[in-house]
């Protein structure tokens, strides 16, 4: 069979080089492809409703519709904002190897505002509770949209800085420089300076891109499963079933991060959920035997529940409704 594997991304800068790596990755191995750059479809009228697809993901859904009708083979995403759940017919074909994990500050001249008063933009209720948990006297403001939209926003107004995925700005090069005060550092980006927030516990998945495609294409499945790397497949999915277990979406304060130890054979895990106010804190901290990692996410999900989480996921929920 010569089939060409058509790629759906959305058409923002860091979707595409998502896109055109996977693509790079294929042509490689010998697949022909071809990169599709799907735009809003809201109007499209399927023979079932959305929800009965299963379809939740805000920076998802489009490439789902997409893939349901068959205008594209495959989609590539952050696997950060994949939701946990799949709609019916799509499945998991690949993960990538992962990039860098961290959260970083961008920011504007110094860093003084650290110690006093300060304001600081995120569109990330995790990372709006983390920041609020250290830095309770700042004031953080919402930042929404595509990397670049963020950084110009950053640019246009007078907060002190913002919270990035490092991956994101990475790929696109547009992380700034180090904070001088620690290191050198490169970078594109010279209006602003960053420093890692290493105390930050990143979202589930940040850091890792995810293939998706149709649960009945067996060629396009064998194409990609020659893409997929082990290590970082089985951390995500601790993530993730981390975060399902608690019943968080994307807008809820969770933070997860699974490292696999090869020296020891074995996986650190760390789990965290906040109170949106940054005022309740529940961890979980751990390190198990690499045969155990199947339930690990399970397990440390339902400690976080037995202590506490249970009734700050009833609170976080309905303060989401009002």
């Amino acid at each position: 069979m010569d089939k060409t594997i058509r790629i759906g991304t959305r058409d923002s800068e860091l979707a595409l080089w998502q896109a055109h790596t996977v693509e790079k990755k294929l042509k490689d191995l010998g697949y022909k492809t071809e990169i599709i750059a799907v735009k809003s479809q809201g109007d499209i009228i399927l023979d079932k409703p959305l929800y009965e697809l299963g379809i939740t993901g805000i920076f998802t859904k489009t490439l789902d519709i997409a893939m349901i009708n068959g205008q594209v083979d495959i989609a590539v995403h952050s696997m950060k904002d994949v939701p946990t759940a799949l709609p019916i017919g799509i499945v998991q074909a690949a993960v990538l190897e992962r990039a860098n994990t961290l959260d970083i500050l961008v920011y504007k001249g110094n860093l003084d505002f650290l110690e006093g008063k300060g304001t600081i933009a995120t569109g990330s209720l995790r990372r709006q509770a983390q920041w609020w948990n250290k830095y309770p006297n700042h004031t953080v403001v919402d930042l929404r949209g595509n990397v670049n939209t963020r950084m110009q926003k950053l640019e246009e107004n007078d907060w002190n800085g913002a919270v990035f995925a490092a991956a994101g700005l990475e790929r696109i090069n547009l992380k700034p420089i180090l904070s001088p005060a620690l290191s050198k550092g490169e970078g594109e980006n010279k209006s602003f300076s960053y420093i890692n927030l290493d105390w930050m516990i990143p979202a589930p998945a940040q850091g890792a891109m995810l293939v998706v495609a149709m649960g009945n294409d067996n060629y396009t499945l064998d194409a990609l499963s020659q893409l997929n790397h082990i290590e970082t497949e089985i951390c995500t999915y601790i993530e993730r079933q981390f975060l399902k277990t608690l019943e968080g979406g994307c807008t809820a304060p969770i933070g997860a991060l699974a490292k696999y130890n090869e020296d020891e054979d074995s996986i650190h895990f760390q789990g965290v959920l906040f109170a949106i106010d940054g005022k309740v804190k529940i961890e979980v901290d751990k390190v198990v035997d690499i045969s155990e990692w199947k339930k690990l996410g399970f397990y440390a999900a339902q400690e976080i529940l037995e202590n506490g989480g249970a009734e700050l996921m009833t609170e976080i929920k309905n303060n989401l409704k009002k």
